[in-house]
């Protein structure tokens, strides 16, 4: 199978591009930046922006299946740039896969697709989208669900996976960010921290697009829809942020604040990135500490039902959590500290 992975220098990417690679598929990649790695792998690799038919085009030529897994993450940055990254590249990567004849198109989406920033306790795909979004990545991406989603039958088969906080060694994202607060002293539960949720170890949400990949043809079952993905095992939050801060070599994290006093930081810090993002002349100020998107995601349940993934994908979590502990805090023992 010729597969393009979109994405596959970043740390999700990368795992799809490692599960390929080990069954004996060919690989290409895609991504805004340079990875020599990856060419030492004998991974075929394009650089530019794909929300450029032209990159789109060249990337997609002779492929099979097209893994769209890039996307701009996060909680900084403008409505503007999350929608060039998210739905116009989504809309300009179908175009070139129709035009081109690519017969399967796997696409990452998010279960804050579907977050209404209330309670989710064995939420399944019946989940209506959400009317409101506090963030433009939930929103963006949602909106390049539906794209995709839409295309299927018009075009390259489709469907679309939403494995929910994927972490693990390497993640660039939830682990460092964690880890980071919790060696400051400035880590904070937002509520009582007993709020259930479900968490994907990267392998697992790896695997899960090779499941559907294979799965995946005109008029098959998953054909056209969205799953949802996670480990099957949900956790008070504590307990996953503890696991992390304990697997960095560091003290559990007993500290709390009331969801009303983070959702007020939150607001207050949303108003004050927004002015910082408007200057003239950047200032560098990175990923806002608290907003109020992020502040829901800690302090409600949201965990999922993956009984649809498992029927139609043959989707099956392999490593359990605790084990994804021990994998995180054996590489972190041996990553060098930044100097």
């Amino acid at each position: 199978m010729r597969a393009l992975v979109t994405g596959g220098g970043g740390f999700l990417g990368g795992a799809v591009v490692d599960a390929l690679l080990d069954r004996g598929d060919d690989v290409a990649s895609v991504a805004r930046g340079d990875y020599p790695a990856l060419r030492e792998r004998g991974v075929t690799t394009h650089r530019g922006d794909l929300a450029d038919p032209a990159v789109a085009r060249a990337a997609v030529e002779g492929v099979d299946v097209v893994f769209h897994v890039a996307a701009r993450a996060g909680i900084s940055g403008s409505e503007a740039q999350y929608r060039r990254s998210n739905v116009d590249a989504t809309r300009v990567l179908l175009d070139a896969c129709r035009d081109a004849g690519v017969g399967r198109f796997v696409f990452t989406s998010t279960p804050s697709v579907v977050h209404t920033g209330g309670d989710i306790a064995g939420g399944d795909e019946s989940l209506p989208y959400a009317t409101h979004f506090d963030a433009p990545y939930p929103e963006t991406k949602a909106e390049a669900e539906r794209l995709v989603l839409a295309a299927n039958g018009h075009g390259p088969a489709t469907v679309a996976l939403r494995p929910h906080l994927v972490w693990g060694p390497g993640d660039t994202q939830l682990v460092p960010r964690i880890l980071a607060r919790a060696r400051s002293g400035r880590l904070r539960l937002v509520g009582d921290g007993s709020a259930l949720i479900d968490s994907t170890y990267v392998d697992d949400a790896a695997r899960a697009h090779l499941d559907a990949a294979d799965r995946l043809t005109p008029g098959a079952a998953c054909a056209g829809r969205a799953y949802f993905v996670t480990s099957g095992d949900p956790r008070p939050v504590r307990e996953l942020i503890n696991g992390i801060v304990v697997a960095g070599g560091l003290a559990p994290v007993h500290a709390t604040v009331p969801l009303p006093v983070a959702l007020a930081a939150g607001a207050a810090v949303e108003t004050v990135w927004r002015l910082l993002e408007r200057l003239p002349v950047p200032v560098g100020v990175g990923e806002p500490p608290m907003t109020r998107f992020l502040a829901r995601q800690l302090a409600t349940a949201h965990w999922f039902d993956i009984t649809a993934a498992r029927r139609d994908l043959g989707y099956v979590p392999r490593v359990p959590l605790d084990e994804g502990f021990a994998r995180l805090a054996a590489s972190l023992e041996t990553t060098p500290a930044s100097p």
